[in-house]
């Protein structure tokens, strides 16, 4: 059961499309992409799997929305792994698919906790009392702790499995981890006032987990400033270190790649996923990666006036409606070459 090895196959679980698709254990055994432990972790944990599902397809939408203006935009394939063969290297691009999976997976679950869906767990019993601040610790607050331990144990169980850790399996890890980390390292404490015409006499709060989008925007960051290792050993024991010496030591929070990145400007077809940036569209005034002559490759691009309808004159009549006008103008459309 283990065709790949070293691949994030838990997010073909976002193919599932139905709610309650995993509904008991005999589905588990019928899911693509696990390896054996994972079926096992599956059927003691049957009704934390419909978390897991939507952990999945948050990572691939979370992944599509920040590489929306990048050569590769985490297009999917209907496979395992569902981004084909584009992350089967040590990459850039994999160190964030890694971290936004296991991310993810620890948001989801513990957003189920707090929302009362699961019995194994609600909300963190550990958060109440006083704070020093002289609040009142009440509410839900989200129950971090079981969403990060139940992604360790699912997703990291696939490099852990092998037994003796290859410098792959170490990226892998670490930056599954430091997915984990762009979370708890952003934890959020939320209030509500209680008193006499909203007067602030008693604040009762508790702990939130931030936006995904907020999560998204830190693991992209460190995508930005991820940093080349090498497998190094220290004692006994397998460390990954900056490639160059010169470079400070990455820490638990950073990205960290083995592999420099393909160009990704043409299509390979026998690198599945590897879809080359012909009919990409483009901005022809920027000079970033979304702009013509980056996104293009230098190939050049096409123009055409397209029509695009817009709600414009848009004016609140009482009450309570807004009623627009439709609006229609003519823009340039650039597309690669």
């Amino acid at each position: 059961r283990r065709p790949f090895p070293e691949l994030v196959c838990h997010l073909y679980l976002a193919k599932l499309s139905s709610v309650g698709s995993i509904s008991d254990e005999e589905t588990c055994e019928k899911l693509r992409g696990l390896i054996q432990r994972q079926v096992q972790i599956c059927k003691r944990n049957v009704e934390v799997m419909e978390a897991v599902r939507r952990g999945a397809q948050l990572a691939i939408d979370e992944c599509q929305y920040q590489f929306r203006n990048r050569r590769w935009n985490c297009s999917t394939l209907d496979t395992v792994p569902v981004f084909g063969k584009v992350i089967t290297q040590g990459t850039r691009e994999a160190a964030f698919v890694y971290a936004i999976s296991a991310a993810s997976v620890a948001f989801a679950v513990t957003r189920a906790c707090s929302s009362g869906e699961l019995e194994k767990c609600g909300c963190d019993r550990n958060v109440h009392g006083t704070s020093p601040e002289g609040f009142q610790w009440s509410g839900c607050s989200d129950n971090i702790a079981y969403g990060v331990a139940f992604s360790q144990s699912f997703v990291d169980v696939r490099e852990r499995s092998k037994g003796q850790l290859s410098n792959r399996a170490l990226m892998n890890l670490h930056n599954n981890e430091a997915g984990r980390k762009a979370i708890l390292g952003h934890m959020r404490v939320e209030c509500k006032c209680h008193g006499v015409s909203g007067s602030c006499e008693v604040k009762t709060c508790w702990k939130a987990m931030p936006p995904f989008r907020k999560v998204g925007n830190v693991i992209k960051e460190k995508f930005d400033g991820a940093t080349e290792v090498e497998q190094r050993k220290v004692g006994t024991t397998k460390v990954l270190v900056p490639r160059n010496s010169q470079f400070k030591p990455h820490t638990d929070e950073d990205l960290v790649y083995l592999d420099p990145s393909p160009d990704f400007c043409e299509h390979d077809p026998r690198t599945p996923g590897m879809l080359g940036t012909v009919g990409r569209y483009c901005n022809k005034t920027s000079k970033a990666i979304d702009g013509c002559e980056l996104m293009c490759c230098g190939r050049g691009f096409h123009t055409e006036e397209v029509e695009v309808v817009d709600r414009c004159s848009c004016k609140f009549h009482w009450c309570c409606y807004v009623k627009c006008k439709q609006c229609r103008k003519m823009v340039e459309m650039h597309t690669c070459r």
